[in-house]
């Protein structure tokens, strides 16, 4: 149990490193979950856990959405005729989907310190909002329902 322990720090403490030096996480990696992992228990705490999903200075996020739709398909948003400036930025455009994507929305019931954040569990469908580059989304801003 104690080396699983120390062993878990280690990854922990490579992971940091690494996204120190390099650039941060992509959006697929935090928020893409296709297929959905077959995690029957405690779904969103071991996802935040296994994606390093964390606030700033290793604080609990309130709220993490996971998306269990094709990479492909959440590339398509960008291509949506359905844009707009998006909310707090002065001249980014947004996108939102034209469809909707089975998500699951992971709500802090516990915690304040990555890794010991808990969270609840909420299936759904709705519509997505990204930010865009050139190469496809770089940002989930919303959902809707």
């Amino acid at each position: 149990m104690i080396l699983m322990v120390v062993i878990f720090l280690l990854l922990l403490f490579w992971e940091n490193e690494l996204n120190e030096k390099g650039e941060g996480p992509t959006m697929e990696q935090l928020h893409v979950d296709y297929p959905q992992s077959d995690i029957p228990i405690r779904y969103c705490n071991h996802m935040v856990l296994q994606r390093v999903i964390r606030g700033p200075d290793n604080t609990c996020k309130k709220e993490h959405v996971f998306i269990h739709e094709r990479p492909r398909n959440i590339n398509k948003v960008c291509a949506s005729s359905k844009k707009r400036i998006c909310q707090n930025h002065s001249s980014i455009l947004c996108y939102q989907s034209m469809t909707k994507f089975k998500m699951t929305v992971c709500g802090l019931i516990g915690g304040t310190r990555y890794p010991a954040c808990r969270y609840s569990v909420s299936s759904i469908k709705g519509f997505i909002t990204v930010i865009c580059d050139d190469m496809g989304p770089v940002s989930l801003q919303r959902y809707v329902e």
